[in-house]
């Protein structure tokens, strides 16, 4: 009996500082999270065009074949402009019926069939794309659309907007902390994320190209960073 209670003891004795030792590694650490951002602007010197052709027939082989011709006409115009097949995707290619407008009361009734064939281009000289319009355009491109201006290494820029945008975090946690009677520590975890500027849009039926001006793209970095708090 009196080494079972001596075992007893020694166990509680064990299990005491072990107890309290968990109990500091799953203490709540106040923490102040907070969200810094940063602009910068920056010239594009590349963009993304979309653009294809839509042909209608009677029968949807009719318009699937004349919509074929029609694609490799562009492709080609594009190749011509200099645009590598590495730099042309399809994006959408549909074949659907398209219908009468129906009177009251009355079924919808089939009048033919509408390809389309929709592909993305990747320009890398931006002095070039009115000309790749034009000769789009030119080749029998019934859609023009969706320019989108990119900035190709975007995150080198973006490296001079991270210090700022970690400063911006900073200021406005130290406000933070000085009206909560607070004070700053260590950071405790840091994630970032950019959200780039709108694409510029436009849509083009026309015999000549438009003119086209990238002007500059704002680039936008934010940062979210949570800050230990202490007395």
């Amino acid at each position: 009996m009196t080494r079972q209670i001596f075992a007893i003891a020694a166990l509680l004795c064990l299990c005491g500082p072990v107890a309290a030792q968990d109990n500091i590694n799953t203490r709540v650490v106040p923490r102040l999270t907070i969200i810094g951002e940063a602009t910068i602007n920056a010239v594009p010197d590349g963009a993304q065009v979309r653009t294809g052709v839509t042909t209608q027939a009677k029968t949807a082989k009719e318009a699937s074949d004349a919509n074929a011709k029609a694609a490799t006409a562009l492709v080609a115009a594009l190749r011509g402009a200099g645009i590598d097949d590495k730099d042309i995707q399809t994006a959408r290619l549909t074949l659907q019926p398209t219908y009468e407008t129906p009177a009251p009361g009355s079924r919808n009734r089939i009048t033919g069939f509408q390809a389309s064939n929709q592909v993305t281009i990747r320009v890398r000289d931006v002095t070039k794309i009115a000309d790749i319009i034009d000769r789009a355009v030119s080749a029998g491109a019934t859609d023009i659309g969706n320019i989108e201006f990119i900035v190709s290494e975007s995150s080198q820029v973006l490296d001079k907007a991270r210090d700022a945008a970690v400063a911006d975090a900073r200021r406005k946690a130290e406000i933070y902390a000085k009206a909560t009677g607070t004070k700053l520590g260590r950071v405790l975890a840091l994630s970032e994320d950019r959200a780039s500027a709108e694409p510029v849009i436009m849509q083009a039926r026309a015999a000549a190209a438009p003119p086209v001006m990238p002007g500059e793209r704002t680039l936008r970095l934010m940062v979210t960073i949570s800050y230990e708090l202490g007395n």
